[in-house]
């Protein structure tokens, strides 16, 4: 653990014994994401489409073989489920902002794990509505304590939205990719030349990972790899989460 990792932890350490959290997957007093909930997480493993990291795929999978995503890879951490599936409704929805920190601490080991060369963590961004609406990144919430741990560089405004786009929800794959087409602009003078890890809380189709890779590419970044707490099943598009 970083200097600058073991300062943050400790802060919401400190924050957590001022106001006693709740756990965000079931609710438990004193921890902010219970152990128990932790064993539940229903972490993914292979097959897996060995691009965009598609569950049941040995080899591409058919979307990456009619529409190859600009990411490098893409891979997540576990399945959109309960307990997860709680957690991070509470963090994007409730404000439970002390909860990106834990979920990093789960994302650390798992992203060592993918041995990718990248250079620096950016976050898939709000669009300036959402944000004004919401009054902070969810994403932020945990990829800026991945950046610390990991010990990289964080450039939190390295990409921006260029467009207020629909949700997600309930659009079929075809229209997700239409909905985020250049819905992004990355600046060049932080991203050329560099490896990027792309970090997004939940991928269905890969749609909004690969139309932000697309525009850190343009951009000249060099490679964009992209991870992500959660998978949602993208064979069933009716879900309620904007992924």
């Amino acid at each position: 653990m970083t200097v600058q990792a073991h300062l943050y932890h400790w802060l919401w350490g400190t924050l957590d014994a001022l106001f006693p959290p709740r756990c965000a997957g079931c609710g438990r007093e004193g921890t902010r994401w219970c152990e128990d909930c932790q064993r539940k997480v229903q972490v993914l493993k292979p097959p897996l489409c060995p691009h965009c990291g598609e569950p049941g795929f040995e080899s591409l999978c058919p979307s990456c073989r009619q529409h190859p995503p600009a990411f490098t890879q893409l891979r997540a951490w576990s399945l959109y489920a309960d307990p997860i599936r709680t957690a991070l409704h509470q963090l994007k929805y409730r404000r439970n902002l002390g909860l990106g920190e834990a979920l990093a601490l789960s994302l650390v080991d798992f992203v060592r794990s993918l041995n990718w060369p990248v250079e620096a963590i950016v976050p898939i961004p709000l669009s300036q509505k959402r944000y004004q609406e919401r009054g902070y990144n969810q994403v932020a919430t945990f990829a800026y304590p991945l950046a610390l741990h990991l010990g990289l560089p964080y450039l939190g405004h390295a990409l921006h939205r260029t467009r207020d786009t629909r949700s997600q929800v309930g659009l079929s794959a075809h229209e997700r990719r239409e909905n985020v087409h250049n819905a992004f602009q990355a600046r060049e003078k932080l991203v050329r030349g560099k490896q990027i890890l792309l970090v997004d809380d939940v991928a269905t189709t890969g749609s909004t990972l690969s139309s932000a890779a697309n525009a850190l590419l343009i951009a000249g970044a060099q490679a964009v790899y992209a991870v992500t707490l959660a998978r949602a099943n993208s064979l069933s598009l009716g879900g309620t989460y904007d992924a």
